[in-house]
């Protein structure tokens, strides 16, 4: 009796910790409400390149960047000639995270736009960095760390990696900040990353339970409302703070991704498969032309003639018989049955593409 009773309460002991085996943060599953990044870009000049820039008869516009900033900076270059190989015209793109404050810092990415052939160990002059409201939030400069390099010769060049593109960690400070006063919300929608039924109501009793109270309402599949003042905190941060480490176990549906490219397939854990038999073998034609040329008898008064002989032949290689998949009910059983077939990654791709068809794979197919 007291072995029994042992086991109950082991059990029961067990299951909380089994029920959020699968559970994620909340804070990995959905966007909280004007909690988001802004897109900047700007326009440039990177100088101090090893006679790797743009060809100014080619990129013209990095000819007019360039006497733009020698103005600025007092240098007078009207009606001047100058043709430099060590300046890029480039575009320069970051993002600017939620709540950034003035002088904070921010990676940025550069990427020529020119026939620039390399950014490698160029330096960004000061960039101005415009949003969608053609405000400047930022300022970039700095030295670009290139994804790559270039070697050449005469007769050969090799290109490793994209070295006309890098980055500028901490490249970039932030001038202005956004208008935009978080504490005064009253209510925020969540929005799911990949929206459910399912796992909307599962947040919307998960964010109950924890505030022991109504303060959550699934409005669709894709957004959780979330009253702010019922929630009792004492601010929006406070309320967001604690709902963004709740628990909660998605439900996603089933899904089977192929890459053609590299012949890889993945699969979610909910795929199923029904009850099917499936052949597959590789039918090879072959077929050769070797024409026969026929001359006349010396002396003759005939001409050489082509005579045509084709040789065509059918092989077929060995494949696997008539198989069956039995109807499965877990992930494994769907990859023991499919390889019980023995067959090539990229043969499995053909075969699973025939079982969608038939009817007989009940996932959503993406092929990539």
């Amino acid at each position: 009796m007291m072995m029994n009773f042992f086991r109950i309460f082991l059990t029961c002991l067990l299951l909380p910790v089994m029920a959020q085996a699968n559970a994620i943060r909340l804070k990995d599953l959905v966007e909280f409400d004007g909690v988001r990044g802004n897109d900047l870009v700007g326009y440039g000049l990177v100088v101090g390149l090893n006679g790797t820039g743009d060809g100014l008869r080619n990129s013209p516009f990095t000819e007019e960047i360039m006497s733009n900033i020698l103005e600025r900076l007092g240098v007078n270059v009207t009606g001047e000639q100058f043709r430099p190989k060590n300046v890029a015209a480039v575009f320069v793109t970051a993002s600017l995270p939620p709540f950034a404050r003035v002088g904070g810092q921010i990676d940025v990415s550069v990427s020529a736009i020119g026939d620039s052939k390399s950014l490698l160990g160029g330096t960004l002059i000061m960039t101005p960095l415009n949003a969608a409201d053609g405000q400047i939030y930022a300022v970039a400069q700095g030295t670009i760390l290139a994804g790559g390099a270039v070697a050449e010769g005469e007769a050969a060049s090799v290109t490793q990696g994209v070295p006309t593109a890098g980055v500028i960690p901490s490249g970039a400070r932030v001038e202005r900040e956004i208008d935009f006063d978080f504490s005064s919300l009253t209510s925020m929608r969540l929005a799911l990353r990949e929206p459910d039924f399912t796992t909307a109501g599962r947040i919307e009793r998960a964010i109950n339970a924890e505030f022991n109270g109504n303060v959550a309402l699934m409005t669709d599949s894709g957004t959780v409302e979330v009253d702010i003042v019922r929630t009792r905190a004492r601010s929006t941060a406070h309320a967001v703070g604690r709902m963004e480490n709740i628990l909660v176990e998605p439900e996603r549906k089933a899904r089977v991704v192929v890459d053609q490219r590299s012949g890889t397939i993945v699969m979610g854990s909910d795929v199923r498969i029904s009850r099917v038999a499936v052949a597959q073998g590789n039918l090879t034609l072959r077929i050769e032309e070797a024409p026969l040329v026929v001359q006349p008898n010396p002396f003759s008064d005939g001409e050489s003639v082509v005579v045509p002989r084709t040789g065509v032949a059918i092989e077929e290689e060995e494949g696997i018989q008539l198989a069956e998949v039995p109807e499965t009910t877990s992930l494994s059983e769907v990859v023991a049955g499919l390889n019980a077939l023995g067959v090539s990654p990229r043969d499995m791709i053909d075969i699973l593409k025939s079982l969608k068809a038939a009817g007989a794979l009940h996932a959503e197919f993406v092929v990539r």
